[in-house]
Parts: structure tokens; C-alpha cells; sequence
């Protein structure tokens, strides 16, 4: 099939090459405008799906908006067969999902319609849930609303981060769509309606849900490390000049004592109720660390509160 891919991050890399590896025509690669980068800003690097279409040799855009007459003309101009979007981060008008003659397809992260919206992995996580997975939908006008055609489901392990379960996704996800590709080739694909129940949205990540609130239950509390590591990471404040320490990775103990009271000599915190410890940090402008070798330079003596 001739087919236009739409998507910018690592996440959609390994569909584009799916698609390519099975043959399918791309014609097109969307993506965003390459971003400033460096110490000082003045570099424009091009996201990871633009290098790999300039690797491939494919043709690549980089629009900043999709809603003028222009924009859908240009569109309409690849005569493709299909559209497949994958963490594009722009917003597709109807006039773009109008054009081709089998509709996008959108590659989401979630057991829609549960956690629509834009951090479905990270919100899957916090939110304790023990399974997810990718879905292939027909995009609409709505947030995520559309029919789906296929669905893979995924466990969340008890220590996964948002890291480790993006990893998973991505590939399980490329997969995902080579073989919804070729159903819909051959006429195969059935969309189903989302149902009406149990939509939940997976709203953006906002800076004042990052920090560590120790007062939670430590099942909260380690849900929210693992949900927000490794990007932008769960933090809290030590030292003198006050700094960030993000912590990447933590597991559930037992363990009692005032919300934020270091437990031991391994860094086992209290929490509003049980503990965590923790496993790998990060200080600002350093390297992650595994705990023991964050304790060989910074002291974290038992009884210690932490805030």
C-alpha cells in the first residue's frame, strides 16, 4: 500500500521500520521540525523518526501546522492509501483524516478507551494498573475516541518503570501494525466501536505531580517513582544549596516511622503507611546511581527526614 507515516519520537521508530521492512510504499514521512539542542540552544536537531526516514531515503516534512488549504492539498497530493500515526504530537484537522481512502490508523498506548489522551504509559503505571497494552485504532475528530481494529495486551510488572514498559510497547506495537497493515490490505481489519464505559483520560504530566509526597501510602508512593521514571523522574529535596535528587527506581518493604523518616542504612523510607526503599537516584547534573553508591558520597543516616 502507499502510505504516508506520521510520528516523531523514538516510540514510533520502530513502526516506520516495520512498515518499511513489509514492503509497504511510504510515501511520505510526517514529523516534527527538527528542535533546538546543545549547551546554548542553537543546534536544530531532527527527531529520531526524521534521521531514520532520511536513512531509508524517504521524502520528509516537517509542517508546523496541518490546517491550512495548503497543508491538505499537499497532503492529498501523496495519493496514500492509508495514513499511520504514531505519537505525531500534532493534531490531525477532519480535512487530514478525510484524505486517505482507508483512514489513519493510530497506534495508541493503552486498552482504549481506558487512559485516551497524552501519557497513557506513565498514567497506567501511577495509577497502579496491572495490565495494559497497544491498541491500532481509526482515528476521528475526537481525543482517542475512534474504532478499534486490533489490540495486544501487555502486564505491568510490579517494579516496572514507564522506561521499561515504553521499551516493551514500542516493539509490541510495531508488530501490532505490520499486522493490522495486512488485514487491511487484504480487507480483514474490523474496527469495533470504543465502548462508553470505563473511559478514563491520561491527562499531561505536570511539573507539581513530581515531587515525592512521603505522607502517601508507600504503594502511592512507589507507583508515582515508577510511573515517572525516567522522564521527568519523581524527586525530592536534599542538601545545602537545596537540590533535586530524582529517584528512578524503588520497591515496596515493610518497615513503620514518621512520613519521610530514613529506616535503615539502605534507604528504606517510611511512608503515610509501610515503606520504600530506594534503588537508583539521581542528583542534578549527575549520572543515575544504584543507592549504595549514592550513600558512599552523600550522607543518609537512619532517623534522617526526608521532605
Amino acid at each position: 500500500m502507499r502510505i504516508v507515516f506520521m510520528g516523531t519520537p523514538d516510540f514510533a521508530v520502530p513502526t516506520l521500520s516495520e512498515i518499511v521492512g513489509h514492503g509497504h510504499e511510504v510515501v511520505a514521512v510526517y514529523t516534527r521540525a527538527p528542535a533546538p539542542a546543545g549547551r546554548r540552544g542553537l543546534d536544530l536537531t531532527p527527531s529520531p523518526v526524521h534521521k531514520v526516514a532520511e536513512r531509508f531515503g524517504l521524502p520528509v516534512l516537517t509542517p508546523t501546522s496541518l490546517r491550512s488549504d495548503a497543508a491538505t492539498e499537499t497532503f492529498r497530493g501523496h495519493g496514500a492509501d492509508v495514513a499511520v500515526v504514531v505519537a505525531y504530537g500534532m493534531i490531525l484537522p477532519p480535512a487530514i483524516l478525510e484524505v486517505p481512502r482507508l483512514g489513519c490508523l493510530n497506534l495508541h498506548g493503552s486498552l482504549l478507551p481506558r487512559w485516551r489522551g497524552a501519557a497513557p504509559i506513565q498514567r497506567a503505571i501511577m495509577a497502579g494498573d496491572a495490565e495494559t497494552g497497544v491498541a491500532v485504532m481509526k482515528m476521528e475528530a475526537g481525543l482517542d475516541t475512534g474504532p478499534v481494529g486490533v489490540v495486544e495486551r501487555i502486564a505491568i510488572g510490579p517494579d516496572m518503570t514507564a522506561g521499561e514498559l515504553h521499551d516493551r510497547m514500542m516493539l509490541v506495537g510495531a508488530d501490532l501494525m505490520g499486522r493490522a497493515l495486512a488485514a487491511l490490505e487484504r480487507g480483514g481489519l474490523v474496527f469495533t466501536p470504543q465502548p462508553e464505559a470505563g473511559v478514563t483520560y491520561a491527562a499531561k504530566i505536570e511539573k507539581g505531580e513530581t515531587r515525592i509526597d512521603w505522607t502517601q501510602p508507600a504503594q502511592v508512593v512507589h507507583d508515582r517513582i515508577r510511573g515517572l521514571s525516567p522522564f521527568p523522574g519523581s524527586w525530592f529535596p536534599m542538601g545545602e544549596p537545596e537540590a533535586r535528587v530524582k529517584v528512578l527506581r524503588s520497591t515496596l518493604v515493610a518497615g513503620e516511622g514518621a512520613p519521610g523518616e530514613v529506616l535503615d542504612d539502605q534507604l528504606a523510607i517510611a511512608c503515610g503507611t509501610g515503606a520504600v526503599r530506594l534503588l537508583e537516584l539521581q542528583k542534578a547534573g549527575k549520572q543515575p546511581v544504584a543507592a549504595a553508591s549514592f550513600l558512599n558520597g552523600n550522607a543518609v543516616p537512619p532517623g534522617r527526614q526526608l521532605r
